[in-house]
């Protein structure tokens, strides 16, 4: 570089980083020179955790005060027979305040952040001054000690003994800071995780969500299966899926965009009520709501049907959002979001209808529905050989789905996109299906399951026609519809993205922020290390 070129900040960044790593390793090797290699150690004794200790002492503190009244001396007895109690605690340095012979450094383990004082007449002269020199703020350690309250009333741990469990090699990003670059936080969770808090609190009301939504079904008598990942067969539904080879059967294989076709050959079989918590593949766009990779939740119930499925979810939802969020009114993106209250339902008839003042009734035939598309600017997809069911479909896209913020449900949807759903008998154009919305956002979709093997294998057949047409190597599931000879009751199944119900309950904009690991491009080999922009040392 000549002496007139000066560091981007992202070099600059990057520098730095690399001349702090080296004075770590620099410290690494002179602790393994003096025969103590922190990547050695096997195991460390924990006997309490930071939230659980500070809560403890604070009532353990409050009850002894009772006890004593305004005896202060008989108090701070028994304050002092308190603090024998020596407690093992281990985590991470996440700052440090050096105050000659006697340090503190806030210590943080998975539940909270601890301050601990170290002191030179307690650890040892010798390996305070080792300490001090060769250890640094992410160092993972051991301490035992006892708790007690500080001049500045503080709850901490007075370490007795301290112990260097793992070496930190590279710097945290800086206290005041900290990780902000939203692309970086994802691609590094794991500094994410350490540096950002509340970002683990949304991970752990995930796992919540998650257990009540199996509690929820498993009170109901569903059973929680597990179906094939792998498929011989691309199917015909419009999404497209990864395409992987089994070298030793030879032949192509497909990750699953959905568990649908599987679980309902259990019901075939006698299964009454079935679920799955599974990982769906798709190879589509991305965007705030979309990853290629995301957990849906099927479950399908013999002997009902849509209705009953309406019922389901709506008291599902309502039933955990009260058990994780303590409240079924939640504040979403700065909305109230009402999920006790009865929800919406509206046919797609009257929500196009109400929101773009468009009658499906008063179209005479495909033509005259076409030709109010045209009038209203609103573009068909299908051209020419749209119907009506298809110009009913794309208004309720251009019009509806972004007037629905509190929860609703739509139902009734014509025949042309719902492949799987059995016909209304009443009106055989429209189908027993329903999908409900929530901030404008599709949440999960349902039907009365089409059981008719001879309907059903028709449109598999219109299915896979359209796909082959855009190139795909789609072909009809025999095998399903040779279960659906042998007989399936009549059943009410529905899906939803496990990922879109977190991202509602935790207040979080994206998917990617209920992902501990989002799909993200890769970075090029020459371009460096993803930094945040303030990744420097405190």
């Amino acid at each position: 570089m000549s002496e007139n070129q000066t560091n981007s900040p992202v070099q600059q960044v990057e520098q730095d980083i690399n001349i702090l790593k080296k004075d770590r390793l620099d410290k690494l090797a002179s602790l393994r020179e003096g025969g103590f290699d922190p990547f050695q150690i096997t195991k460390f004794d924990v006997t309490g955790k930071a939230a659980q200790l500070k809560a403890d002492y604070e009532a353990k503190e409050a009850e002894l005060k009772a006890a004593a009244g305004d005896d202060e001396e008989k108090f701070n007895a028994s304050l002092e027979e308190l603090h024998g109690n020596m407690i093992r605690i281990a985590g991470r340095i996440m700052s440090w305040r050096d105050m000659g012979k006697a340090n503190f450094i806030d210590v943080r383990d998975a539940t909270d952040r601890i301050q601990v004082y170290v002191r030179s007449n307690d650890v040892g002269a010798d390996l305070f001054k080792e300490f001090k020199k060769k250890w640094d703020i992410g160092d993972i350690i051991g301490v035992e000690g006892f708790v007690f309250r500080t001049r500045k009333g503080e709850i901490s741990i007075h370490a007795k003994k301290i112990s260097l469990l793992s070496k930190s090699l590279l710097p945290l990003p800086e206290k005041w800071h900290g990780l902000k670059d939203q692309d970086t936080r994802y691609r590094q969770r794991y500094v994410d995780l350490i540096v950002n808090p509340e970002v683990k609190d949304t991970f752990i009301k995930r796992s919540l969500i998650t257990r009540e939504v199996r509690n929820y079904l498993d009170a109901l008598g569903y059973i929680e299966v597990d179906t094939p990942v792998l498929h011989t067969l691309e199917i015909g539904a419009s999404a497209r899926p990864f395409i992987t080879h089994h070298n030793t059967l030879d032949i192509d294989m497909y990750m699953r965009i959905e568990t649908e076709l599987y679980l309902k050959r259990l019901i075939v079989g006698g299964f009454d009520r079935v679920y799955e918590v599974g990982r769906i593949f798709r190879n589509e766009g991305m965007d705030t709501s979309h990853n290629p990779e995301f957990t849906s939740v099927e479950m399908y119930q013999a002997y009902t049907d849509y209705i009953g499925m309406m019922d389901l979810i709506e008291n599902m939802y309502r039933t955990i959002a009260q058990k994780v969020c303590g409240t079924a009114k939640i504040n979403y993106q700065g909305v109230e979001i009402d999920l006790e209250s009865p929800w919406e339902r509206l046919t797609m008839i009257e929500a196009v209808k109400k929101y773009a003042g468009v009658d499906y009734n008063d179209w005479a035939d495909d033509a005259a529905a076409r030709a109010c598309a045209k009038e209203k600017g609103v573009e068909v997809d299908e051209g020419d050989s749209a119907t009506k069911g298809h110009v009913l479909i794309a208004f309720f896209d251009a019009f509806v789905e972004e007037k629905l913020i509190q929860p609703t449900i739509i139902y009734d949807y014509p025949v042309e996109n719902s492949p799987l759903a059995k016909r209304k008998p009443s009106d055989p154009a429209f189908t027993e299906r329903f999908e409900y919305f929530i901030y404008c956002r599709e949440m999960g979709n349902a039907f009365s399951e089409l059981n008719d093997p001879i309907d059903q294998k028709e449109r598999f057949v219109k299915q896979v026609e359209a796909k082959r047409a855009q190139g795909a190597n789609a072909e009809v599931d025999e095998d399903f519809i040779t279960a659906l000879e042998y007989g399936l009751p009549p059943t009410g199944g529905l899906g939803f993205g496990l990922d879109r119900l977190v991202m509602l309950l935790t207040d979080s904009p994206s998917i990617r922020d209920v992902l501990l690991f989002p799909t993200m491009k890769p970075i090029p080999a020459n371009s460096g290390r993803p930094a945040a922009e303030s990744d420097t040392e405190e």
